[in-house]
């Protein structure tokens, strides 16, 4: 219980980053030596200024630290920092690791891979599809999916993974006694009883634009390999994809099509050579994850191509659509399709076509996701 304090004490003194952390770290062994270094000692150390040092001396009798340490067990958080033995190994290996960790539900496993799927929050209901069949498919195959929460494609994931009852974890850019965005408050519940939520931030911290960034490097490092459904040219996937570079982890890509702006970070990161995924099994890339499942061999339904699912063309045999009902459905995919373009390609009547998509809408198949616009629902 005392080196507990100690490493919650030295995460939470006003002023001391992640970096100064590091700096500490390489003068002391343990938050232990810092907390009873004399001021001389302190000043002594490289980068270490004399407002830091003043801040230490000050936090050791700081009755709000050792307040908000009791308090953590009231609110059911709790916490890791490197050395103890449920502290994610892999984060030890990657650059700028976080010195704590606070968490609700439970950790990854250790002995188990681990995917992390990210995307656009404005994503298409193509995306959303895509990172939900990912997931679940993942959940089936026993491994554990990572993401951030954020609306769009992490969502997606996350929900596919826990409805499949799977494993995920969601690592937060505030903390994690906070849902943001509010809006995925039913996911956050979930989270807590099937998997986890994780921050580096402490309780109570709210989001702020500049702390995700900086929880991307927990989510790809954490992770044997990245995934990214859809990124536009500039966005937090693409950060996350870099960061997962940078921290030797594998990074797929699913494609996209050409002028969607969605499909612009995700394209630029193909012509950059990171690997394209069209099915699930195509994971099997990363050596962790291929052992894994050499070993532990579990079968999932997701189709071997994405194109075999009737993603880009209609699956008719599968639908058991009879024409010409047949030709309409087979117009409408996970992209939004006019009215317009599917009487022009199924060549059959305005008032006609008007019926079946009615009909499609009625059994469940199709979605009007605006004026004459439709997609499919189920692949």
């Amino acid at each position: 219980m005392k080196e507990d304090y100690y490493w919650y004490w030295v995460n939470n003194i006003a002023g001391i980053s992640n970096m100064k952390l590091r700096t500490l770290f390489n003068a002391f062994d343990t938050p232990e030596q810092i907390y009873k270094a004399s001021d001389k000692l302190l000043n002594s150390v490289s980068g270490i200024k004399e407002k830091d040092v003043s801040a230490i001396i000050e936090s050791r009798n700081n009755e709000y630290i050792y307040r908000g340490y009791n308090d953590l067990e009231r609110m059911k958080i709790k916490f890791t920092y490197p050395g103890k033995n449920d502290y994610p190994e892999q984060l030890m290996n990657i650059y700028d690791y976080p010195y704590i960790l606070y968490y609700k539900g439970r950790l990854p496993q250790a002995n188990v891979p681990a995917i992390a799927i990210v995307g656009a929050r404005n994503c298409t209901e193509y995306g959303r599809t895509i990172a939900d069949m990912l997931a679940k498919c993942f959940a089936d195959m026993g491994i554990q999916v990572i993401s951030g929460m954020a609306l769009g494609i992490d969502a997606a994931a996350q929900r596919g993974a826990v409805n499949k009852g799977g494993y995920s974890l969601a690592v937060l850019g505030c903390g994690v006694d906070v849902c943001y965005p509010r809006s995925n408050i039913d996911l956050y519940t979930q989270l807590q009883n099937a998997g986890g939520i994780m921050s580096e931030y402490p309780p109570g911290t709210p989001p702020r634009a500049g702390q995700f960034p900086m929880r991307n490097r927990i989510i790809s490092g954490i992770a044997d390999a990245l995934i990214v459904v859809e990124a536009r040219q500039k966005s937090g996937s693409l950060i996350t994809a870099d960061q997962a570079l940078e921290q030797n982890r594998d990074v797929y890509v699913v494609p996209g099509r050409i002028g969607d702006s969605l499909s612009e970070g995700c394209l630029k990161l193909i012509k950059e050579g990171a690997q394209m995924i069209t099915s699930p099994m195509d994971v099997c890339a990363t050596e962790s994850i291929n052992r894994y499942l050499n070993k532990n061999i579990k079968q999932c339904d997701f189709p071997n191509d994405l194109n075999d699912a009737g993603i880009f063309e209609g699956n008719l045999k599968k639908s058991g659509l009879a024409s010409p009902k047949n030709m309409v459905y087979s117009q409408i995919n996970l992209f939004p399709v006019s009215l317009e373009t599917i009487v022009n390609n199924s060549r059959i009547s305005l008032v006609e076509a008007e019926g079946i998509l009615l009909e499609l809408e009625l059994d469940g198949l199709i979605e009007e996701v605006s004026k004459n616009y439709y997609i499919r629902k189920h692949i």
